[in-house]
């Protein structure tokens, strides 16, 4: 999973900055599930999201010439045109992701689910569907394009909405599919998490938000003084803050610049390789923070056919040329709150400064735009990215 956690990383920040050059208000998109879906593309020219829909153009028809295509690929690599060493890499590490993060836990909901809705009438090559389904654990549901393209819409939009707990509705618009698809490949994620130290809903005021120097909005302004893994930062004008869910196998991590109108100024400068050394075990050190963090609600709604010469160079769905495919819509909806609820104290933190000294605190405002990420510790993966910065 090494080689993972600095790609999903790479590929979030990077995302980022092309999603926030259209959108000056919230961001808000999952690397992981992006990624996901990536994965379970059949080999492709560059390109994904969290739900894809394509036309496939090989089936059990074309077994023959896929047959030929395979043999050829076999005698130079060892390993079919779609599972060269370095793509089956990568998709065994995914297989272990996934299984990471969906081992049960009674402490928070996770849960990434895939699957493949196919055309009934098209014969998928049964390779292609035991890989995806023994990596990502998609299984392909068959649909009736041809004849019933939106009530075929209509269902996948009902998978999605029951999978995500009524968080995302209506995922593909209406004329969004038509009778000549042939797949559609869906990817969802889920979360919810609760607070190893909770805010207190009684401290939660009114405040006000700076969206530059001159503006504000009010805001639901959460406070608590704690223990936080805490840095500040050599190489930018901000500082960092990790808050651990329970159990500390999931952490929001929170990049606040020192200026009101700061973030649009150190977003080039702030890497990929930056932001796993900041947040790595040992960067951060535990301190005491003031801290305030504005109760609140973003969401992302992308088509990303734009980006996807950007999606591929995340190195993640690097495939041959010449396989014809042809993305028709790249679409990605993501959806997440932060409020006070469901957190539960952390005894030992709270009995460490009642034995110290008044600690000297530090200040930890999110009275202005910043960034943010929801990161899966055990393995490294970026489950949520983005920006908030209009309440």
């Amino acid at each position: 999973m090494d080689s993972l956690a600095p790609a999903s990383t790479w590929f979030g920040l990077d995302l980022f900055k092309d999603l926030s050059k259209a959108d000056e208000g919230n961001v808000l998109f999952s690397p992981a599930g992006i990624s996901a879906t990536i994965g379970m593309l059949p080999p492709v020219a560059p390109g994904a999201t969290a739900t894809q829909v394509q036309e496939v153009p090989f089936s059990e028809k074309d077994t023959e010439s896929s047959r030929i295509k395979e043999e050829k690929e076999v005698g130079r690599q060892g390993l079919p045109w779609w599972r060269t060493e370095k793509t089956e890499d990568v998709h065994h590490q995914f297989q272990s992701v996934l299984s990471e993060i969906s081992k049960p836990n009674d402490d928070y909901e996770l849960k990434i689910a895939n699957r493949l809705f196919g055309e009934k009438t098209y014969l998928f090559l049964q390779k292609y569907l035991d890989y995806v389904e023994k990596h990502y654990h998609a299984s392909l549901e068959p649909v009736d394009f041809v004849n019933a393209a939106d009530e075929s819409r209509k269902k996948i939009n009902s998978w999605v909405e029951s999978q995500t707990n009524e968080k995302i509705k209506d995922l593909l618009p209406d004329g969004s599919l038509s009778s000549s698809i042939k797949l559609v490949v869906v990817n969802i994620i889920y979360f919810k998490g609760q607070w190893n130290s909770e805010f207190k809903k009684e401290n939660t005021k009114e405040e006000e938000f700076w969206l530059n120097k001159s503006t504000s909005k009010s805001v639901l302004m959460m406070t608590q003084r704690q223990s936080f893994s805490f840095k500040t930062l050599e190489d930018v004008p901000a500082k960092i803050l990790g808050l651990p869910y329970r159990n500390h196998d999931l952490s929001m991590f929170v990049l606040l610049p020192n200026d009101i109108d700061g973030l649009e100024k150190i977003i080039d400068k702030i890497t990929p390789e930056k932001l796993i050394e900041w947040t790595s075990a040992g960067r951060m050190e535990e301190r005491a923070v003031d801290l305030r963090l504005p109760r609140f609600r973003a969401a992302g709604s992308y088509d990303l056919a734009a980006a996807s010469a950007g999606l591929c160079a995340a190195g993640l769905a690097g495939s041959p040329g010449g396989a014809g495919l042809r993305a028709r819509r790249l679409l990605h909806r993501a959806v997440l709150e932060v409020t006070e609820e469901g957190a539960e104290a952390a005894a030992a933190a709270a009995v460490g400064f009642a034995v110290t000294a008044a600690p000297a605190w530090e200040r930890f405002h999110c009275d202005h735009p910043f960034l943010f990420f929801i990161r899966h510790n055990e393995s490294d993966s970026v489950l949520f990215f983005g920006r908030f910065s209009s309440p």
